[in-house]
């Protein structure tokens, strides 16, 4: 019998009301329905200072270390993503670089990325919905060696699609979130048999 695939999900936002914020239990809502268990990181916990060569070199933070061991224990990524000018933001990035630094072993930190699966979506006041975010971080993703799952959603007018509890109102775009959770589990599942 195989056990689920776990999944880490994050939003790639600190603010508290963040539209990502609430995007995130929708994707989530969706892996875990169909089968996934899924961790939800809140970044705020792991701080992480700017990328900087020097910090590494003088002993690699233990917020590094913690995220890698959490990035080993998962099948793959579940990222709610905002955009700014034009791309994913810098939290993101930041902690994407860490967690590719060396492992204590000496390998790669690549590796805890390489042939695992990834899902996207974002939210956005704009009418897009941070659709020029997905992009880049799709690519991103791609080059740490992830499999990114083909759907995506992007909300746009998000100001006005969540409610007071922070649920996503618009079922079609509910269920297209919920979807992308879906496929990442189906395409995990499918991976461990190969």
């Amino acid at each position: 019998m195989t056990t689920s695939p776990r999944l880490l999900a994050f939003a790639g936002s600190l603010r508290k009301d963040s539209f990502n914020r609430k995007l995130i239990q929708t994707l989530a809502e969706g892996a875990r329905e169909a089968g996934a268990k899924v961790t939800l990181l809140e970044l705020r916990d792991h701080a992480l200072p700017l990328y900087d060569g020097d910090i590494e070199a003088a002993g690699m933070p233990n917020a590094v270390r913690t995220l890698q061991s959490m990035m080993a224990e998962h099948d793959g990524l579940l990222i709610a993503t905002p955009e700014y000018n034009g791309a994913y933001p810098a939290l993101i990035k930041n902690t994407l670089d860490w967690i590719s630094r060396p492992l204590d072993d000496g390998k790669a930190g690549t590796t805890l990325f390489a042939g695992k699966i990834a899902g996207l979506c974002s939210a956005s006041p704009g009418g897009l919905g941070g659709l020029r975010a997905l992009l880049t971080l799709r690519d991103a993703l791609a080059k740490l060696g992830m499999w990114v799952a083909p759907s995506q959603v992007a909300v746009g007018r998000a100001g006005e699609v969540f409610d007071d509890q922070g649920n996503l109102t618009d079922e079609r775009q509910r269920s297209a979130v919920q979807r992308v959770g879906a496929e990442v589990t189906t395409a995990t599942r499918r991976m461990r048999l190969q």
